[in-house]
């Protein structure tokens, strides 16, 4: 039996022990996973703690996702380029390498369960903190047409721009630059939806064919920003969860080199009385 865990804080509300539990039982695999209160001080200590009693590897969430990019030896593109890490694998040899499956995880849940384009299609992406940081660099290697961050704080949204710039022209602005222009798929990826409100973008960026997803997810109801984007014309919005599937079963295939199906999983957790809103981080 290998163990695996989720660390964070809070995390007693995760639902990534029941989501690997389902990937192990599925693929027929001996693992144990758990969930790990970590205390806010001492994250590489407990991290260490965790590789030295056997621990094969630990899926990061917040707020530490940026320690552990900072804490790991070797660290994947895709993390590299996030500024953050949500998967750790701790290497025979002492080390630990650090990934982020939160972008492929986006990615596979709009192509392949939603059918969603992505290339040659404009793009609007609401917020530039952590979780958008995450979500970036995937997008961009379906190469859109357009790509456009949207923040309140301006200056966020032209770091990000700035900081992938090697990769793609990303169009940074404030909410209320953003006019008249329509968008084929608008992302939310801000905290908003905790307090019940949405970001502060203007009804015209909707067209009749746009597609609008949040990063939030709610096992039982629409989220506040899905239910925007529906009473306001938008042809198909989506909440995270399946998300939060894929980009779990992306660090299953790097710590079990096995792809669970993940279907059946999403279906089951929109049916799971313990599901509860959270944010992607």
């Amino acid at each position: 039996m290998e163990l695996y865990a989720v660390v964070g804080n809070p995390i007693e509300h995760s639902l990534s022990p029941r989501i690997h539990q389902l990937f192990a039982e599925e693929t027929d695999q001996a693992i144990q996973y758990e969930a790990k209160l970590l205390d806010i001080d001492r994250f590489n200590e407990q991290v260490k703690e965790l590789q030295l009693s056997g621990y094969k590897g630990i899926n990061v969430t917040v707020p530490f996702k940026h320690q552990a990019w900072e804490l790991a030896d070797r660290l994947s593109p895709r993390a590299r380029d996030a500024g953050a890490v949500n998967t750790l694998i701790f290497q025979p040899d002492g080390q630990i390498a650090g990934d982020n499956t939160d972008g492929i995880g986006l990615s596979r849940d709009l192509i392949i369960n939603h059918q969603v384009l992505i290339e040659h299609r404009k793009i609007l992406i609401l917020g530039a903190g952590g979780a958008v940081r995450g979500i970036i660099g995937p997008l961009l290697s379906k190469k859109p047409e357009l790509l456009t961050v949207a923040n309140r704080t301006v200056d966020k949204a032209v770091k990000l721009a700035e900081d992938f710039k090697h990769v793609w022209d990303i169009s940074p602005c404030a909410y209320e630059d953003l006019g008249y222009e329509k968008y084929d798929l608008i992302i939310n990826g801000t905290s908003a939806g905790l307090e019940n409100e949405i970001p502060p973008v203007p009804d015209s960026v909707l067209g009749i064919n746009s597609v609008c997803y949040d990063l939030m997810y709610d096992a039982h109801k629409p989220t506040v920003f899905v239910e925007w984007a529906l009473n306001r014309g938008a042809l198909r919005a989506y909440d995270g969860l399946g998300m939060l599937v894929e980009q779990a079963a992306e660090s299953f295939y790097v710590w079990r080199g096995l792809r669970p199906e993940t279907g059946p999983v999403i279906e089951l957790l929109r049916q799971d009385a313990s599901s509860h809103s959270s944010i992607i981080t």
